[in-house]
């Protein structure tokens, strides 16, 4: 979906949890395990995850179709649930306990008790609908702990890093909306306009509208208009000489914005609309309105903008 993922190798991995790491190693997931070691390999782990029990025998045709189809499912589960097999030809006493008369069959174990089952070898996507039921969807905290540290880094003006974060999100998690929008807002901020445009465009017509995309693709308006500001040196030097240069001003607030100077780019609008509200049929204000949208409504310098344009509206 997301050609703008680009050439990207993030350098973070949200494989650093126990989940993941077992992900990485299907011997930690996939078991076999006999009478003796049902409690400890079945009933003790699921207390701390979902196990799915697999019993099968040799002679079984249907089982030999399952097993590779379920011990892939399970593999890209990404440690959400454990695969336990038992041959009941050598092992009958758990099944005839649990009145299994026909295999292949599968029980899922929760908190040392069977809640849920299927038998049959059963297609991919109803196995995975079967583990979704279960556990839930693959790596979903995981995947909700990377998101907040990538958001933390945002808000802390570390946006390389960030990216790094969410591109190893979406690596693992291609149609992870958040991670979609964060990334682009981190293209934006590290100045590459053009990859986060592609990464706008590449989403459903039906996120269009979602704050979030809003706020990316007025941080792309703003990129745009700040391309060809000049100097800023220049510009203050300008305001210097003649504090109603609104050009200048208005130029140095977008320039500010820019450098992610974002309170002293709202004063500028904020001097330019003390001084002359109807300068250029509102100029000023539409763009620190423009400026609040990008920022998002709360940003702490869209809070300070907001109660300094009322006073002034209402002075």
């Amino acid at each position: 979906m997301i050609e703008a993922i680009r050439m990207n190798q993030p350098s973070f991995s949200i494989g650093d949890s126990a989940a993941t790491q077992a992900a990485n190693g299907a011997d930690t997931l996939i078991k076999d395990t006999t009478t003796n070691s049902f409690a400890k390999d079945v009933l003790e782990e699921s207390r701390r995850q979902p196990v799915l029990v697999d019993f099968w025998a040799p002679w079984c045709g249907p089982c030999k179709q399952l097993t590779p189809v379920i011990e892939k499912v399970v593999q890209q589960a990404r440690g959400t649930v454990r695969l336990v097999k038992m041959n009941i030809d050598d092992h009958p006493q758990i099944a005839g306990q649990l009145g299994i008369q026909s295999i292949p069959a599968v029980i899922a174990f929760v908190d040392g008790r069977p809640v849920d089952g299927f038998m049959g070898a059963l297609p991919e996507g109803q196995i995975k609908e079967f583990i979704e039921r279960v556990a839930g969807p693959a790596g979903g905290a995981e995947v909700e702990a990377a998101l907040a540290e990538a958001d933390a880094l945002v808000e802390q003006g570390q946006f390389a890093q960030a990216a790094d974060v969410y591109a190893a999100i979406l690596a693992a998690e291609p149609d992870t909306f958040k991670a979609l929008v964060g990334l682009a807002r981190c293209d934006v901020a590290t100045g590459n306009v053009e990859a986060a445009r592609e990464l706008l465009d590449s989403l459903p017509p039906e996120k269009a509208n979602d704050p979030g995309v809003s706020a990316v693709r007025a941080q792309i308006a703003l990129a745009d208009q700040s391309a060809d500001l000049g100097e800023e040196g220049e510009l203050r030097a300008r305001i210097e000489s003649n504090p109603k240069d609104f050009d200048a001003r208005f130029d140095l607030a977008l320039l500010l914005n820019a450098k992610d100077q974002r309170e002293d780019a709202a004063d500028q609008l904020l001097d330019i609309f003390r001084l002359n509200r109807s300068w250029e049929d509102d100029k000023a204000r539409k763009q620190l309105v423009q400026f609040f949208e990008a920022w998002g409504p709360m940003d702490e310098v869209t809070l300070y903008g907001r109660r300094r344009l009322s006073s002034l509206l209402f002075s």
